[in-house]
C-alpha cells in the first residue's frame, strides 16, 4: 500500500523552480563527466521536471496513470542512453541527482513540514530512478542482441571464388543459431549465384566436436537440396585426431587440409583444370 502522499512537495517544486532545475542539472552535468552537452542534459532535466509537476503530486506511485507522460519519456530516455553507451549508474544519475538538490534546499529552510514532504518526493525519485535503469536495461539487451546479430551476419560472408565456385570461410565456434545464419547465407548465395560447387573453410573454427559436425553435415546437406555439392576445408590435424576419436563420419562429403586444394578440387569437377606454365 503506498504512503498518503503530501502535496507539498509539489508546491516545494514550483515555488522553487529555477534554482532546483539550475542546480539539478549541474548536479547531473558534474556526474556524467561531459559525456552529454549542457544543453541536452538541461533539456531532459526540464522535461522530466515538467513530468513531475503534471501529476500534481496526487499520487506516490509513478506507475499511475497521472505520470503516463513521465513514463514515456523515461522510456525514451533509457533508450537513447543505451544507444549512446552509458552505464546504467549514469543513465540513472539524472534521476537520482534531484533528491540531493531537494535536500540541500530543504537544509537551508529549517521546515519540519518540508521535510516531511521530501520523504513522499523522495519515494517518487527513487521508483522514477528504478524505473529508468529497467528501461535501461531492456534497452540494451535490445542493443545486444541487435549487435549480435549484426556480427553473426557478418562473420559468415559467403564469397564467389570462380564461375560456379561459391566459398564460405567459417571463424569462431558454430552452434545452433550461427549454424541458421551460416546456412541461410549460404543457400541465398547458391541462388544467386547459380554455383554448383561451394567450399566451407574451417580454418578459423578453433575445434570440431560432434555438435559441430552435426551442424556442418546440415548445412551440406541443405546445400545439396539446391543440387550444390560442398568440399569441407582447413581439416588440420588436430581437427583429424579429434574427428576420428569421435567417431565422427564425414560420409561422401569430400574434405581437404586447406582453401587451395578444395579450390582445386572444385575446379576439376566443374570441369576445369589448373595447368602450370613451361
Amino acid at each position: 500500500m503506498s504512503p498518503q502522499p503530501d502535496h507539498q512537495w509539489i508546491d516545494l517544486l514550483r515555488e522553487n523552480e529555477d534554482e532546483v532545475i539550475a542546480a539539478w542539472t549541474a548536479a547531473a552535468e558534474a556526474s556524467l563527466a561531459g559525456r552529454m552537452t549542457g544543453s541536452d542534459l538541461a533539456n531532459d532535466i526540464r522535461e522530466i521536471y515538467n513530468g513531475l509537476l503534471a501529476g500534481e503530486g496526487a499520487e506516490t506511485d509513478i506507475r499511475s496513470s497521472v505520470y503516463d507522460g513521465l513514463r514515456a519519456l523515461l522510456n525514451d530516455l533509457g533508450r537513447t542512453r543505451a544507444r549512446q553507451g552509458f552505464s546504467p549508474t549514469e543513465a540513472a544519475t539524472s534521476i537520482f541527482a534531484l533528491k540531493q538538490v531537494v535536500l540541500d534546499l530543504l537544509g537551508r529552510r529549517g521546515d519540519l513540514a518540508a521535510y516531511r514532504a521530501f520523504a513522499n518526493l523522495s519515494i517518487i525519485v527513487d521508483d522514477l530512478g528504478l524505473y529508468m535503469l529497467e528501461t535501461y536495461a531492456n534497452a540494451r539487451e535490445t542493443v545486444i542482441a541487435q549487435q549480435a546479430e549484426t556480427l553473426l551476419e557478418l562473420s559468415t560472408p559467403v564469397v564467389k571464388l570462380w564461375d560456379n565456385i561459391v566459398a564460405l570461410p567459417l571463424v569462431g565456434t558454430l552452434d545452433s543459431a550461427r549454424t541458421q545464419v551460416v546456412m541461410e547465407a549460404l543457400l541465398q548465395a547458391l541462388v544467386d549465384t547459380g554455383s554448383e560447387h561451394a567450399i566451407i573453410d574451417i580454418t578459423g573454427v578453433p575445434a570440431v566436436d560432434t555438435q559441430v559436425a552435426q551442424h556442418l553435415l546440415k548445412t551440406v546437406q541443405a546445400a545439396r537440396l539446391l543440387g550444390a555439392e560442398c568440399i569441407v576445408s582447413g581439416i588440420r590435424p588436430q581437427i583429424a585426431q579429434t574427428v576420428v576419436a569421435l567417431g565422427i563420419e564425414f560420409g561422401d562429403i569430400h574434405t581437404k587440409a586447406n582453401l587451395s586444394d578444395a579450390m582445386l578440387l572444385a575446379m576439376r569437377r566443374s570441369g576445369l583444370d589448373i595447368v602450370g606454365r613451361s
